[in-house]
């Protein structure tokens, strides 16, 4: 099947032999019977394991083009569960631009439990390398990353892990499958933030892992029971719907977002403009190959550059509303340094140029011209 066939069918063959319902039941039960001692028909409680839930699970699999999915409570619950199949001395490479919540986790969680983090700029993969040692066991990428929107050559690094022998995870939640499909490109683990574009609809919180090596699917399959981070019946079937829409959403989301990243190159108060689409972009051609589109995701300052100017605009938007989150249908904004990476030291946000001007945009699928005549309004 083609990607958009595969969005709305994917992994979802039989999934109600009852009565044959096209859209997988919310089986709402927390355990089920047994006519003896182990005797079930694949489930029995639900913790370990829910026909709603592996519905979702078969469906983003499919998506990803993987052989096996884990739905979590979220996508730091995702995150948490890979990070759990490592062992104190063991040491992780990771982006250095990445979401807030995933360098929270890793610095003050698993640090703390003895797992040493480098964060490395990945603008070229090489610069991964010179950090590789006998303790190194994965690479954790983002990309495009967040809020910045970096491309890091998913295959090149895919190359230097193989090398090395490590794990390699991509958190594909900026771009989702229907743009780049890391699997594809020599990944061994794809998380998403199931909360963004795989729901689409500001409604649900989860995450999703999809790999497809059976014994990494049984490592991460023990840690999801036994760590219990589980997402319940009617958020999989939320995101079970979300996700039959997602390449119409996403052709949109693009859409828009080359619109706006282009009105907003040419405004004069502002400065830096964040877009992958952008001849001038780093590592442009790279996204250019390893994505179908550039997506909706937009980052830009102002030429003013002070935090009241900025908070001003954020305030004085009208469609755009400032919230955090993003990947719904609506369009959002938000102010990294204050919102999504407070989590992160000011010195080091500004190493990645999270700086106090930077507003983050989620442009949504409303009327093009209607997101702009907002964003120009804010800008006055």
């Amino acid at each position: 099947m083609k990607f958009n066939t595969k969005a709305i069918h994917g992994g979802q063959e039989n999934t109600d032999p009852a009565y044959g319902s096209v859209m997988p039941p919310i089986y709402q039960t927390s355990t089920y019977k047994q006519s003896t001692p182990g005797g079930h028909k694949g489930f029995e409680y639900s913790r370990s394991g829910n026909p709603t839930r592996a519905a979702l699970e078969k469906a983003v699999a499919s998506i990803e083009n993987g052989s096996f999915g884990l739905a979590f409570g979220s996508g730091l619950a995702a995150i948490d569960a890979v990070m759990k199949m490592f062992k104190p001395g063991d040491e992780i490479i990771s982006t250095n631009d990445l979401y807030g919540g995933s360098y929270r986790l890793f610095t003050k969680i698993f640090q703390n439990l003895g797992i040493k983090f480098h964060f490395v700029g990945m603008n070229d993969a090489a610069n991964i390398e010179d950090f590789i040692n006998e303790k190194t066991r994965l690479v954790w990428v983002e990309t495009p990353t967040n809020p910045t929107m970096k491309i890091i050559d998913i295959e090149e690094v895919s190359k230097i892990a193989k090398k090395h022998d490590l794990l390699l995870a991509v958190d594909n939640t900026f771009a989702t499958p229907y743009l780049q499909q890391p699997l594809e490109l020599g990944a061994d683990i794809v998380m998403h933030s199931a909360t963004k574009y795989l729901g689409g609809h500001s409604d649900v919180v989860m995450g999703c892992l999809v790999v497809k090596e059976e014994e990494l699917a049984k490592k991460l399959r023990f840690i999801q029971n036994a760590s219990g981070a589980v997402c319940g019946p009617m958020d999989s079937f939320l995101v079970l719907r979300g996700i039959k829409t997602l390449h119409i959403r996403m052709q949109r989301h693009c859409e828009n977002g080359a619109a706006v990243a282009g009105f907003l190159k040419d405004h004069p108060k502002v400065d830096k403009v964040y877009w992958p689409g952008f001849e001038d972009h780093p590592n442009h051609e790279i996204a250019k190959v390893q994505m179908k589109d550039f997506g909706g995701m937009i980052s830009f300052t102002t030429k003013e550059g002070s935090l009241e100017s900025t908070v001003k605009i954020v305030e004085n938007l009208k469609i755009f509303t400032l919230a955090e989150s993003l990947g719904g249908v609506e369009s959002l904004a938000g102010h990294p340094a204050s919102m999504t990476h407070a989590s992160i030291p000011k010195e080091e946000r500004a190493k990645t140029g999270i700086v106090d001007s930077l507003i983050r945009l989620s442009v949504g699928i409303e009327d093009e011209e209607d997101l702009i005549n907002d964003l120009k309004q804010a800008l006055k």
